[in-house]
């Protein structure tokens, strides 16, 4: 093996990185990396889409009558496993807070996961309207078991319905961490914040982004490209952005909303709209309106029954 010369590199590396922690204000770290891990939790939603469709996303040799064994088997692992990353954000964000104790943490922690575990049920019965939105608004699809397995805005969806709960729970970076595999995996880039009601189709999806406080009702559609997004960043006292403001767009009932477009700020987009493709809009748009790059009307109508009905939160 041929020797490299690396201890002014190594050197120089630890220049830099007390540089950086000073910067920071990072406190000398004596226990350790105590931070999530990106591939463990990989591990653990790759398990979580078992647990919610075993028949489809659990093991090749699984049969039905052995459904509830695998899914209370590998559950029981999950959260052990997902209890563990949930530690280690508390600890994370107990270096700055001496009043989050080991006790506290300890509790938080498990408090949170079963919290997630008993939402399961109900993320299950959102995903499967999301599967038959994306079944009946795409002529393309097979099967619904097609549009579970091969279409990426499920994917999408179920990262995101997992990721949202674990933002609701004070998880933000547990939450983050899976939304951005999602993200890697997909293209398509929803913060675990977003609150995205039942029915909800991404068609193609690559490069659909939609923002940290949008707000979507039922049955909404997008296509590929499509940005929901903020219009400015109000700043602090000093220069800096202003943290959890409302500043992405509210998407109510059966919208759709074509390729490319682009909706910015805290503006309401009303039921049964259409958003044409290309369409830049910073403004309202009244309900049942049609908008166009070219033009804008309004037109009555009513919104279509679905019954997959459940308000986000």
């Amino acid at each position: 093996m041929a020797a490299f010369e690396i201890d002014d590199i190594v050197s120089s590396l630890h220049s830099a990185r007390l540089r950086w922690r000073d910067g920071q204000r990072r406190m000398f770290e004596s226990g350790g990396r105590d931070l999530p891990s990106r591939e463990r939790l990989a591990e653990i939603v790759t398990r979580l889409k078992g647990v919610l469709f075993p028949m489809r996303l659990g093991p090749l040799d699984l049969h039905q009558q052995g459904e509830n064994y695998y899914v209370g088997h590998t559950l029981t692992s999950v959260l052990n496993d997902l209890s563990e990353q949930a530690r280690l954000e508390w600890r994370y964000k107990a270096r700055h807070s001496a009043e989050i104790t080991d006790a506290l943490i300890e509790e938080r922690a498990h408090s949170a996961i079963q919290q997630l575990a008993r939402k399961l049920p109900e993320i299950r019965e959102l995903l499967d309207c999301d599967v038959l939105a994306a079944y009946q608004g795409d002529p393309a699809a097979g099967s619904v078991d097609e549009v579970l397995i091969c279409y990426p805005g499920i994917q999408a969806m179920i990262h995101h319905r997992i990721a949202h709960e674990l933002y609701r729970l004070e998880l933000p970076l547990l939450a983050r961490i899976i939304a951005e595999q999602a993200h890697s995996e997909t293209g398509i880039d929803i913060h675990p914040g977003a609150q995205i009601g039942a029915g909800f189709f991404i068609d193609h999806g690559t490069g659909v982004v939609i923002g940290e406080t949008a707000i979507l009702g039922q049955r909404v559609r997008v296509y590929q490209a499509v940005t929901l997004g903020a219009k400015r960043f109000p700043a602090d006292d000093d220069g800096n952005p202003r943290k959890g403001l409302p500043r992405h767009p509210i998407v109510e009932d059966n919208v759709v909303i074509y390729a490319g477009a682009t909706i910015l700020g805290r503006v309401t987009i009303g039921q049964g709209s259409v958003i044409g493709g290309n369409v830049w809009l910073t403004q309202d748009v009244p309900p049942y309106s049609n908008i166009t790059q070219a033009r804008s009307r309004t037109e009555a109508g009513s919104p279509p029954v679905s019954g997959c009905d459940s308000d986000p939160s």
